[in-house]
């Protein structure tokens, strides 16, 4: 079932000077459907967006129904440009509920409907920003293509102290999570992960999530647990036949508040960068240190180091062990 929704429609030719043209290979490269949540920083989601726009690929835009309504118009009469950018209807997004989950699995419908054509599903909010080209992004993930990226823990062994989060049954109601709450038992024979609610997840897992039955057994038990959109995919991927196609990564570095020893922390951050092979930043916005920004930018059409993912998680996963 597609969700009402406005379609954003150009009749004339786009000029954009941000727009970008992929160049050619010799092996066509993956298409990506690409989901972006906003509901604040408006300039700071245009200027992230035509960063990842290209004419070929889908974009999927959400904004929150709590948003102003200055910032709503903003962002819709920007969209009107872009004749492959759809908008998804708003949801009332309550923050550690179900309904960041919902909103998810819409758009993944919503996405799957639009066009046969795409191979990747990344979502994103309205302050990540990508650390590569679109060019390197779609070339790695050709490269790796039908690999899902998500980051998870055994939720039991390494997060013991979160599963209050979904041994209690909690209710989600209009702007916030009832403090009500009662313990249940989990899920028989599943094993609960946690990890963040930021992946790249391929066309065929989008399917799994959107019309497997057995998927929807998570989604009843789910409905009633806190900040569901941190284990929620990770547990249903990781119970199910492609748990061996995860890689233990959602590609995303991120921006920590730190009030102590900051430039030493920003030097760190741009270490880690240089070594890493991230795809995406979060939490970037008209606050951030510039030395990171200058960073970006310099680094923006650099390759990505080669890093053998496969070896990389054989080694994390032991030193967790240990």
């Amino acid at each position: 079932m597609i969700l009402n929704s406005i379609q954003m429609h150009t009749s004339f030719a786009l000029t954009h000077p941000h727009s970008q043209t992929l160049d050619s290979h010799s092996t066509p490269q993956v298409r990506i459907a690409y989901f972006i949540m906003v509901h604040h920083q408006p300039d700071v989601f245009k200027e992230m967006f035509e960063k990842i726009y290209t004419r070929d690929q889908f974009y999927l835009i959400h904004i929150d129904r709590k948003a102003q309504a200055e910032m709503t118009e903003i962002i819709q009469l920007y969209l009107i440009q872009f004749p492959n950018v759809y908008l998804l209807e708003s949801m009332n997004i309550v923050s550690g509920g179900f309904s960041m989950i919902q909103v998810e699995l819409n758009a993944m419908e919503y996405l799957l409907n639009v066009s046969h054509e795409w191979d990747y599903f990344i979502n994103l909010s309205g302050e990540d920003y990508p650390l590569k080209s679109q060019n390197i992004i779609r070339q790695f993930l050709t490269v790796n293509n039908g690999r899902n990226y998500l980051f998870y823990y055994d939720q039991e062994f390494y997060r013991p102290d979160t599963l209050r989060r979904i041994q209690n049954h909690f209710t989600e109601l209009t702007h916030k999570i009832s403090s009500f709450i009662y313990k249940r038992e989990f899920m028989k024979g599943v094993t609960p992960y946690i990890g963040r609610k930021w992946f790249i997840l391929t066309r065929d897992a989008c399917v799994f999530m959107t019309n497997n039955k057995r998927v929807i057994d998570f989604e009843d038990y789910y409905l009633h647990t806190l900040l569901p959109a941190e284990s929620f995919f990770p547990t249903v991927l990781m119970n199910t036949a492609f748990n061996d196609i995860i890689v233990n990564d959602d590609k995303r570095a991120i921006i920590e508040k730190t009030f102590f020893y900051k430039e030493q922390y920003i030097d760190n951050l741009i270490e880690s960068l240089k070594s890493g092979n991230h795809l995406f930043i979060r939490k970037v916005n008209k606050k951030t240190n510039i030395n990171i920004l200058q960073y970006i930018q310099e680094s923006y059409l650099v390759p990505l180091p080669q890093i053998n993912e496969i070896e990389r998680e054989i080694k994390r996963n032991d030193r967790q062990n240990n």
